[in-house]
């Protein structure tokens, strides 16, 4: 039977990955990968089919290293509720709490310093790292991220830690993971597509982060009010489809 809470974690990573604080910064990860410069992998064709497998083999490994990252969270949030069930309804409410202040952060309603704070590396280990590197980096980068992923991570963690089984709350950790990750290994191996697609995409990127604001300000109010369900009960009789899926 479709699950609303499936479909809303795949849209979430999506929008993570083309939100303003990641797309931008994907080319530079992806001269990374590549251990190329940003002036080679700018140019299409330059680069050769062992240094895109290398690339590719590398975005695989860094984007398990962020998949990591969210499954531990999930199980740490699944273990919390399951350890203070007691207190389902405060938990509800801080995470509705936080996520409402995330969205309004987005819509420039608010404005908090430290959530603009930006992953980095250095540009001169490119050249020296290995796959298994990649997921060290993968890994360092999930747990030190920008508050992109913060809003939109809280809410489905949030939702995960409500599961009826640890099982079903790790699928929601992975199928976000999988759909934030999934664009970056496919650039990574049209590099010359994906600069071109990112350079005309930059121009959008205030109407995605005020898009996400408002998305996450709905998402709260849904974790607020306790209607998820209900939401999952409307789409089902209103697109009878849905059952099938």
């Amino acid at each position: 039977m479709f699950d609303v809470s499936l479909l809303s974690a795949f849209i979430g990573g999506l929008i993570v990955f083309f939100s303003p604080c990641v797309l931008p910064i994907v080319p530079f990860y992806l001269s990374y990968m590549a251990g190329a410069s940003m002036s080679e992998i700018s140019a299409e064709g330059r680069l050769a089919p062992g240094v895109r497998r290398r690339a590719f083999a590398a975005s695989v490994m860094f984007s398990a290293g962020i998949i990591t990252v969210f499954v531990l969270l999930g199980a740490a949030a699944f273990g919390l509720s399951q350890a203070f069930r007691g207190f389902q309804t405060e938990f509800r409410l801080f995470a509705a709490l936080v996520v409402l202040i995330l969205g309004l952060h987005f819509l420039g309603v608010l404005r908090i310093g430290f959530l603009n704070r930006v992953f980095q590396m250095e540009a001169g280990d490119t050249k020296n790292m290995s796959v298994l590197g990649a997921y060290v980096v993968g890994f360092a980068f999930a747990a030190g991220w920008t508050p992109c992923v913060g809003g939109v991570l809280t809410a489905v963690v949030f939702t995960a830690s409500t599961e009826s089984t640890a099982m079903e709350g790790l699928g929601l950790l992975l199928v976000f993971g999988f759909a934030m990750t999934t664009p970056f290994m496919a650039a990574s191996l049209f590099i010359g597509p994906f600069l071109r697609f990112a350079s005309k995409f930059r121009r959008h990127l205030p109407k995605v982060e005020k898009a996400m604001g408002l998305l996450l300000i709905v998402f709260a109010a849904l974790i607020a009010t306790d209607s998820v369900n209900h939401i999952a009960q409307w789409m089902l009789e209103t697109f009878p489809a849905f059952q099938n899926i």
